[in-house]
């Protein structure tokens, strides 16, 4: 029986001779992430594990089916973590679903985004070609990056199979404080700490209450609790994994939820609805029931964009409407990695 790879690189190939679609999948954790998709699953699941993890040269690279939970558990052996701090979304979430929604949890704005994370990776372009990118240090970047062109691109341009990846050492001490705040109050304060040499990681505002995490060495954590004041939560971490996985109570509702995201001075949203603020101002969580046009055109005014990340009618696609030169770019792209268009094809935008 033939390896995965290369059952994976047939089942390419035949797809594209027959122009027929194919639903690139994991895990399943995100299905609901972006637009429909179409077509016959590819399960890329059977192409797990670990390939290699060297802890001193915080460096782990890993097959695209590896569960990310394996992945987390192998690196807090070691002491160490995924800096971006990926929402899983579900049990089953798989490193190549991981990379290829390109989403962050908490932590982004305080370490990065999973692209600034990714070293290097191998995939499968759209005439079943078995390409490699990067590497497995910063440096071996050169030249057009693809490795982080394919973070976030919900496998509308080729077949993640495996992945490097920057690691972090954990940090040796974490608390949460949280004070009562207005939205207002809390984006003034926000703001106002993210010029300071404070050990932010993550900061929140839901129901009146602003949260914040503090981690790295104990004393400077200790030191800027005495500086910022408020009460210490007693369980932080597990507010914080709620929030990365959006199973705070914010988020139950059938209303759809929309990811709004814009400068971190950006003032209050005028919307109707429910909002979290995350990433000291830069993301807005809002459920609303106001027509999509209303709230990209909200977004647009605050010089940012809106998805519209579940629910509401999927006729408005899930993603900010591009520029022209920016959509004609993409599809260039796209035709270079996946000639046949069978990669998720509409999964980004309806009209590619």
């Amino acid at each position: 029986m033939s390896d995965p790879v290369t059952q994976f690189a047939d089942a390419i190939r035949s797809a594209a001779d027959g122009k027929r679609p194919l639903n690139i999948r994991g895990g399943g954790s995100k299905t609901f992430y972006g637009n429909p998709t179409i077509g016959e699953t590819l399960d890329v699941t059977t192409y797990r594990g670990i390939i290699e993890y060297e802890p001193t040269e915080l460096v782990i690279t890993a097959r695209a089916g590896t569960p990310l939970a394996d992945i987390e558990a192998a690196m807090r052996e070691q002491g160490q973590m995924l800096g971006f701090e990926p929402p899983h979304f579900g049990g089953n979430a798989t490193l190549g679903g991981c990379i290829a929604a390109g989403l962050s949890g908490p932590r982004r704005p305080y370490a990065g985004s999973a692209r600034d994370f990714v070293l290097g990776l191998r995939l499968l372009d759209g005439r079943g070609s078995d390409l490699h990118f990067g590497g497995q240090v910063m440096k071996n970047v050169a030249g057009y990056d693809v490795s982080r062109l394919i973070t976030g691109s919900l496998g509308t341009l080729g077949v993640i199979l495996e992945v490097s990846l920057k690691a972090l050492p954990l940090p040796p001490s974490e608390l949460t404080l949280c004070r009562e705040q207005t939205q207002c109050e809390a984006l003034a304060l926000m703001n106002e700490w993210a010029g300071k040499p404070l050990p932010i990681t993550a900061t929140c505002h839901v129901d009146g209450r602003m949260y914040v995490r503090l981690a790295g060495a104990t004393p400077a954590v200790h030191s800027a609790l005495a500086k910022l004041g408020g009460e210490t939560l007693a369980d932080g971490a597990t507010f914080w994994r709620e929030l990365r996985d959006q199973r705070h109570a914010f988020f139950a509702g059938e209303s759809p939820l929309w990811r709004v995201s814009l400068p971190s001075i950006a003032p209050e949203l005028q919307l109707s609805g429910a909002q979290l603020i995350e990433w000291g101002g830069a993301l807005r969580w809002l459920r609303s029931d106001s027509d999509a046009m209303s709230i990209r055109k909200a977004a647009r005014n605050g010089d940012g964009h809106a998805t519209r990340f579940r629910g509401g009618d999927p006729r408005s696609g899930a993603f900010h409407p591009l520029p022209s030169p920016m959509l004609k770019l993409h599809k260039r792209v796209k035709q270079a990695m996946d000639p046949a268009g069978i990669f998720n094809p509409g999964r980004l935008y309806t009209d590619f």
